[in-house]
């Protein structure tokens, strides 16, 4: 007597197939989205050393600076966010080659387009907030540091900002800040990994 061995259906193999089909459309997006989450971590540090480096100066200084030579601030290689100490007229050191390249006059870091490529080069600040890093002088001696970045590959970049005193935003189409920024937290004014 032969035994007849049964496997699976055409319907059945199909219906699974579509079932992590549907699967793999809900998880990948959302993975996406956490691994740019997760990149934003890169500013929010930085900044918050920004900002203690800006403190340390003033407390030596009586001053804050806007050059990157004259402050103990300096983010390791690898960096996907371009840093601004100043917004009008920014100038970048060059993280285009093997070794990081600073001008004395320099007041802002680069995207560090050695490993990244000019795909995500950020050479100009963006202000969706009204924000633009600077400075003010003694005796309301006041500070605002920024950062640019493309967390996830498409053409909107991620905006942040930090700064010496308290600050209230109203968000908007193009501002999505926290209406209240207590002194020293990192603000994300233009979030990519939402838009």
């Amino acid at each position: 007597m032969r035994t007849r061995t049964r496997g699976f259906t055409m319907i059945e193999l199909m219906i699974v197939v579509s079932i992590i089909g549907i699967l793999a459309a809900i998880a990948i997006p959302n993975f996406i989205k956490f691994q740019a989450r997760s990149k934003q971590s890169e500013v929010r540090a930085n900044l918050k050393a920004l900002f203690t480096a800006e403190k340390a100066f003033y407390q030596e200084k009586d001053r804050y600076s806007s050059l990157i030579g004259e402050l103990p601030f300096a983010p390791e290689r690898n960096n996907r966010y371009a840093y601004f100490l100043a917004g009008t007229s920014p100038l970048l050191d060059d993280r285009s080659g093997t070794v990081a390249t600073t001008s004395v006059t320099a007041n802002g870091i680069s995207v560090d387009t050695f490993k990244y490529g000019s795909a995500s080069a950020v050479t100009a600040w963006a202000n969706p907030c009204g924000v633009t890093p600077g400075l003010t002088d003694p005796p309301t001696a006041t500070f605002v540091g920024g950062a640019i970045g493309n967390v996830d590959s498409d053409a909107t970049k991620d905006v942040w900002s930090i700064a010496t005193y308290s600050r209230t935003f109203s968000p908007s189409q193009t501002c999505n800040a926290e209406p209240n920024n207590p002194s020293g937290d990192p603000s994300n004014e233009l979030n990519d990994v939402e838009q």
